[in-house]
């Protein structure tokens, strides 16, 4: 069914393919926005700690965006379902930028936490509603060809944030201002744009469907999920059997004790309505969401620490050399897009992605100190196209599996199990590799017959937070065993990833490939008016 294009007021109908690159372009805009703030923060963060004295606490710099982030995405995923999305998605983009200026002005690291909290808020909307809005205004059938667009955005983010970080951190001043101040002032433009166009293009019915917000649910949720991604991020600092860790894990657990029977009181009203976990297909499709989050951004997180430690590039050159990744995640997302719209076909996409994924990790887990660099790049393209075989179809069969009223609700939920899924793996990742790589630099050590002493003088300089300076203070000959000690490390890590993607790989299995609706809510809107 399609009708005329439109030109004021809601929209009606299907959409044109300009009317929605003019929607897309847009949400992409605020996609870049929160995806190239996690890699350009990331990369400048040991500078910018530096300049705030605060280098004991960084790390909650980067735990209040994670939180905020992670916490607030099935918020507005069931708040824009009730209420619509425009107005959400516009809230989202105003509070990032506000966000942002405050973190440029951010006086001490303590300051900058609580600014980068008001980020994630941002964030996010950014993330789960750009999603929803492609689910409402393009069928199930043609929405991976625009999805992919979206997916582009994240790879080219993963390549411009190292770059554009190490840049603004190398600028002790840049215009008469501090240079890693220009990260945050960096996102106003930016943002000012994707609020021009948002406002300008994106025209939806007016929703408001009767319904109150569940609070208590919200509060819960937050309480069961919050005290595990702090335990993820500073698990490892705190020791993992620490009382502090314990302590947390024990209120997420009883929180989420005390939030499932709410929840299933609540019916329709709840925040996270369990209702959605009995449909076949939706509670797998999270499932393998979180695995796959966990997997492919626990490894994803080695690659960067590789190239830099075990091979010694710059942050800018890491960023750069990340393209073979952002080319083969474009090119399998594009490629699925068509292919999905001429078939109508979609679960053999995130089944082949799983398993290119895993083999992908299992060849990282070959690598060392001298490998060659080619067959590393070729080894990011077969991951990239994993990831994009397989992050962009869960999506959509999430979306399809739930009513078009849920839109909102179950793309936020799967974006909400994959975050959650990103921050375990990525702490995984990280305990596993500073878990074991002491001792694999002991044993490189002790087979090359260098004294102890050299391992008590990595333990002296906190090899672990300041690779440049350990090697510079090494001898050629021990700085090449550290640094297969390291590579021996990412390889363990790799091959914990590897593992993690194989019960994903069986999870896709067992999703049911229901039918795509042939249309987008918008145009069965139109035709129930």
């Amino acid at each position: 069914m399609t009708t005329a294009p439109v030109t004021t007021g809601a929209p009606s109908g299907a959409l044109t393919h300009r009317q929605i690159l003019a929607i897309l372009s847009g949400l992409m805009l605020g996609m870049f926005l929160a995806s190239l703030d996690q890699t350009i923060v990331s990369t400048a963060m040991r500078t910018i700690a530096d300049r705030l004295e605060g280098q004991t606490a960084q790390a909650w710099a980067t735990t209040a965006y994670l939180v905020t982030s992670t916490v607030s995405t099935p918020l507005y995923g069931k708040l824009s379902d009730l209420y619509g999305r425009r107005p959400f998605y516009v809230f989202a983009i105003v509070v990032f930028v506000v966000g942002s200026v405050l973190c440029g002005q951010a006086g001490s690291i303590y300051e900058l936490a609580a600014y980068r909290a008001v980020q994630g808020l941002g964030a996010g909307g950014l993330m789960s509603l750009a999603f929803a809005i492609i689910g409402d205004i393009v069928a199930p059938r043609e929405r991976a060809r625009y999805q992919a667009y979206i997916m582009s955005v994240f790879a080219t983010s993963s390549v411009l944030g190292p770059v554009l970080g190490g840049f603004f951190a190398g600028h002790t001043t840049l215009l008469g201002t501090d240079g890693w101040r220009w990260i945050f002032y960096l996102n106003v433009p930016v943002g000012a744009a994707a609020l021009v166009v948002v406002l300008r293009n994106l025209r939806l019915p007016a929703t408001h469907r009767p319904g109150r917000i569940d609070y208590l649910g919200a509060a819960l949720l937050t309480s069961s999920v919050v005290p595990l991604l702090v335990v993820a991020e500073k698990g490892r600092e705190w020791g993992w059997g620490s009382g502090t860790t314990l302590g947390l894990v024990g209120l997420a657990l009883v929180s989420l004790a005390v939030f499932l029977p709410w929840e299933q009181r609540q019916g329709d009203e709840a925040i996270l309505p369990l209702r959605i976990f009995r449909r076949g297909v939706f509670p797998v499709v999270s499932g393998v969401a979180l695995l796959v989050g966990a997997g492919m951004f626990g490894g994803l997180v080695m690659i960067p620490l590789y190239l830099q430690i075990v091979r010694g590039e710059s942050p800018t050159a890491a960023g750069l050399l990340m393209i073979p990744f952002m080319a083969g995640m474009m090119g399998a997302s594009m490629t699925t897009g068509r292919l999905m719209r001429r078939t109508g076909r979609y679960k053999v996409y995130p089944v082949v992605g799983t398993a290119i994924a895993a083999v992908a990790m299992l060849a990282f887990a070959t690598i060392d100190a001298e490998t060659p660099m080619p067959r590393v790049l070729a080894f990011m393209v077969v991951l990239g196209i994993g990831l994009g075989l397989s992050m962009q179809m869960l999506t959509i069969a999430a979306q399809n599996a739930l009513p078009p009223r849920d839109m909102g609700l179950s793309t936020s939920s799967v974006t909400f199990f994959r975050a959650i899924g990103s921050t375990v793996g990525t702490a995984v990742a990280l305990a596993v590799l500073f878990g074991t790589v002491l001792g694999n630099i002991r044993e490189r050590l002790v087979e090359g017959g260098v004294p102890s002493a050299y391992l008590d003088q990595v333990k002296r300089t906190s090899a672990l937070d300041d690779t440049a300076a350990l090697f510079a203070s090494l001898p050629d000959e021990v700085e090449r065993m550290v640094l297969q000690g390291f590579a021996d490390s990412m390889r363990t890590v790799f091959l914990v990833m590897a593992c993690t993607l194989v019960p994903a790989f069986l999870g896709t299995l067992l999703v049911k490939e229901e039918p795509l609706r042939e249309h987008s809510p918008l145009e069965a809107l139109a035709a129930e008016a």
